[in-house]
């Protein structure tokens, strides 16, 4: 049985005399309200507000993180509590997931994941103990007992957790009831939904016609044509934004951004209602519609977020059997000079536009994101994000981008999470890995003391908020 602390200085730097600079820093934003602006926690957990079931279904199942890596070296995904599609039987018994994750704990050494479970483990449930075969059992009761307290009730933890805002990322297809559930108990200006439209945009994806036929019910407006479409998706915007929506999402492959003649649209779209666009023109159309959603948030002031280059469920069979993310979305190699340049000559010096970069190629941050960001005022740089939101990933961005765009074209940190009790964990780290970095700025008498401290509460707190607000309410 080995112990489970918190060292006070977990992952400032090891220089000894950076770390007492890091110390002063991340004292300063430690206790800073979290601004979570992109994240996958489900509404309707807040809304409900029920406890939550037990230790497996809070912390294992949701995680793909944790999934992926349990997997890689051999577990089942069903072994796992991960239900099938087609209803085949999955472990149900939550203290047998549990005790197949502890049996695992040795894989996380040196990942990100490593400490964000230790980070939840001792600082929201007092846990002690690492986890392991023989703390399994005792490790799930202690945890089990906890949930069962009106101080981990959903809200609570929210509220412990000093959350300011939330947002979460919701299918144009929803009628957002759970938003409309906290809003009307006074939590929505607290959680905020994303309007994400990607399915919507692909239309050669299995679905997308069926998927037309209820974006037309729900908004109203009849799909038969390509402007009737590029209708009914304003529609859902405005829908979004009047339920609290500050932004939208894309996760295209490609950044291939390129606007069609409207004629070329319109047939592409008929073509594509009767079962007859081709791979080529499904990709024109959906990097046109890519311009089309830009031109949208300049009109309604939604922030645009775009994060390409990840192949998506790349174990067809996995997704066949279980679904999307289940940890197997692996990134590609992106490029932006070229494919951003259509939509940012058009949208790029707007002050009613703004646009958030994420990446999971980091070859592509000093090369083509910072000199872009640093030159385009309409855009900024997403934080570290995915498989590069670890310690490493984030010291080398701050290394890659800040000579060429600075802290301030930059969003600070977002957790991009379904685990919703790794949430503090992930701000803390990032806040931890920022004072590092600052801290090394003043040791080398580059930034004095007083500038380093204000440039870390701008990361934590102020760039995200700011980066978030409706394109053009700060513009003059």
């Amino acid at each position: 049985m080995r112990p489970l602390l918190l060292d006070e200085d977990r992952a400032l730097p090891a220089d000894p005399a950076t770390r007492v600079i890091a110390r002063r820093i991340h004292r300063e934003v430690r206790e800073l309200p979290l601004v979570c602006m992109h994240g996958h926690v489900d509404a309707a957990v807040l809304a409900a507000d029920r406890p939550f079931a037990d230790p497996a279904s809070l912390l294992v199942v949701p995680d793909h993180y944790l999934l992926r890596m349990l997997v890689s070296q051999g577990a089942e995904l069903a072994e796992l509590g991960v239900r099938p599609v087609d209803g085949e039987s999955a472990q149900t018994d939550p203290r047998e997931i549990w005790r197949r994750f502890c049996a695992g704990w040795h894989l996380f050494r040196g990942t990100p994941t490593r400490f964000w479970l230790e980070h939840e483990l001792a600082d929201v449930f007092g846990v002690t103990v690492q986890p392991g075969p023989d703390t399994a059992d005792a490790l799930y009761d202690q945890i089990a007992e906890q949930l069962g307290k009106p101080d981990f009730l959903p809200r609570a933890l929210f509220t412990r957790f000093g959350i300011e805002v939330l947002a979460t990322t919701d299918s144009p297809l929803s009628a957002l009831p759970d938003h409309a559930l906290l809003r009307e108990q006074g939590w929505g200006e607290k959680v905020v939904p994303t309007f994400r439209p990607d399915a919507l945009l692909h239309v050669r994806r299995p679905g997308w016609r069926a998927d037309v036929d209820a974006l037309a019910e729900l908004s109203g407006v009849d799909c038969g044509s390509y402007d009737g479409f590029l209708q009914a998706l304003r529609e859902r915007r405005r829908a979004f934004a009047a339920a609290g929506a500050l932004a939208t999402d894309h996760g295209h492959l490609a950044t291939a951004i390129t606007a069609l003649p409207p004629a070329d649209a319109a047939r592409v779209y008929a073509d594509a209602l009767a079962g007859r666009a081709d791979d080529r023109d499904a990709g024109a159309f959906a990097g046109h519609m890519l311009f089309e959603m830009a031109r949208m948030s300049r009109e309604d002031g939604l922030v645009m977020q775009l994060h390409p280059g990840v192949l998506r469920d790349h174990d067809t069979d996995v997704h066949a059997r279980f679904g999307p993310d289940m940890g197997f979305d692996i990134p590609v190699a992106a490029e932006f000079t070229r494919g951003l340049r259509p939509l940012l000559e058009a949208f790029g010096r707007d002050p009613g536009f703004r646009l958030v970069v994420f990446t999971v190629d980091e070859t592509t941050y000093s090369r083509e994101l910072a000199p872009l960001a640093g030159a385009y005022p309409a855009m900024r740089l997403g934080a570290p994000w995915w498989f590069l939101d670890s310690p490493h990933g984030m010291r080398r961005f701050r290394e890659a981008v800040t000579e060429t765009a600075g802290f301030y074209n930059t969003t600070g940190f977002v957790d991009d999470t379904r685990a919703f009790v790794s949430i503090p964990a992930r701000h803390d780290l990032a806040r931890r890995i920022d004072a590092g970095y600052l801290a090394a700025l003043v040791a080398e008498h580059r930034l004095g003391m007083e500038e380093a401290l204000e440039t870390a509460v701008d990361l934590a707190y102020n760039l995200p908020r700011a980066a978030y607000r409706k394109a053009g309410a700060d513009a003059g």
